[in-house]
């Protein structure tokens, strides 16, 4: 049996369990082992002082997948308008709506 199975790699989700608005600090702080709440005073003071913290919170919020999900907010568009754009059976493109 491979020592790196998938039961034993890590993977940064938005969690359910901690979660307060949409689970990114919860999620980054069962991924790193710290306090989410050590997080969330983080993304405060940096909002405070310039106003990323806010930035970085959404940011996180469309680029990491929740529990439940393999992809993330971000894949989920990406491959709707992949989608959109695929070529029919005809190998023509679809024209645009």
């Amino acid at each position: 049996m491979n020592e790196y199975s998938e039961h034993n790699v890590k993977k940064l989700r938005r969690t359910n369990k901690g979660r307060m608005i949409a689970g990114v600090c919860s999620g980054i702080g069962e991924y790193v082992g710290i306090d989410p709440n050590l997080i969330r005073v983080g993304l405060a003071i940096a909002t405070l002082f310039g106003g990323a913290g806010v930035g970085l919170y959404a940011i996180g919020w469309l680029l990491l997948p929740d529990e439940e999900r393999d992809t993330s907010i971000v894949q989920d568009l990406i491959s709707k308008q992949q989608q959109r754009n695929a070529t029919d059976w005809t190998g023509e493109h679809k024209p645009q709506q």
